[in-house]
């Protein structure tokens, strides 16, 4: 049975992309999903082949027929969005049409239904793609939104069930998600189901809030949770308070990494730390795996 890890943290920065690369490259038998659709990078250290590319289509937005539009306006008056304007070409009956822009377009689907000339579609739109590849390390799913593209949570879900899919069709044992940042839809669309969560935070006052949140979060949905702090040695005061803290969410820190820009340079070779150095950080992080596996069971 494939067993779930997903790494998450309270904001973007903390080192989550990096550490889920990290035990990417010491597990031996797992699958990566990379579920940061927002801000997607560890493709930039996995150098992934891509196999398969699908468009995601997450909603469906609305389009003026500028040969049936009779340039009456009540689209106007319903759209709450100012997302229409009279831009579109004329026709036989007016001179101008009316436009939807879709950035500007919220998918509510008002101006469809209440169109006296029936001149507006609604069409899915497609708000980026999903690829299945293979990296050095195994197959990964991962995605891209497009630009301005919003992520409800579903690209996620997708993402991990394709990635579930593969791992059971390959009989992996692991699969190692690399979540989204904060406590939205695409977290929740990250975590829900899995065996074990790591946060990663870090040692400042904005971390411990974060880390309070999230917490609160995996606690909701009786998700076994784990706390790494990176670069605790930057504030060892901040370090404790986030030990204390943890404990009354009855969360465990696993580990408590320090500063290293072993961390950064690994990332400007296309490198995991792992396979960059083997020095102390290197064996810290591999206690701290054992821990995660031994969670997972």
């Amino acid at each position: 049975m494939t067993k779930e890890v997903v790494i998450i943290s309270g904001k973007g920065g903390t080192g989550k992309t990096s550490l889920a690369a990290a035990f990417a490259s010491l597990a031996q038998d797992a699958v990566l999903a990379d579920c940061d659709v927002d801000a997607a990078d560890l493709h930039l250290l996995m150098n992934p082949r891509v196999l398969r590319k699908s468009d995601f289509s997450g909603g469906r937005l609305a389009a003026i027929d500028p040969h049936t539009c009779v340039g009456c306006g009540k689209c106007v008056t319903l759209c709450r969005f100012d997302a229409i304007s009279l831009d579109g070409p004329g026709n036989d009956v007016v001179g101008k049409t009316y436009c939807i822009d879709p950035i500007a377009c919220e998918g509510c689907k008002v101006c469809v239904e209440f169109c006296p000339a029936e001149a507006i579609t609604f069409e899915p739109a497609i708000n980026g793609q999903w690829f299945v590849s293979e990296t050095r390390f195994g197959s990964m799913v991962h995605a891209r939104l497009g630009i301005a593209q919003e992520n409800s949570g579903k690209l996620v879900t997708l993402i991990r069930k394709e990635a579930k899919r593969i791992a059971e069709e390959q009989h992996k044992h692991l699969l190692i998600v690399d979540g989204s940042p904060g406590i939205g839809c695409p977290v929740i669309a990250s975590i829900t189901g899995a065996d074990v969560v790591l946060i990663v935070t870090e040692p400042t006052l904005s971390g411990l809030h974060d880390l309070e949140r999230v917490g609160q979060l995996t606690r909701n949905f009786g998700i076994k949770t784990l706390v790494c702090i990176n670069k605790a040695d930057i504030n060892p005061q901040m370090s404790d308070q986030i030990i204390h803290d943890a404990e009354k969410q009855d969360l465990t820190v696993i580990g408590q990494l320090p500063y290293d820009d072993a961390f950064t340079k690994a990332q400007v070779m296309k490198a995991t730390l792992m396979e960059y150095t083997g020095g102390e950080i290197a064996e810290q992080i591999k206690t701290l795996w054992r821990q995660i596996v031994y969670a997972a069971g």
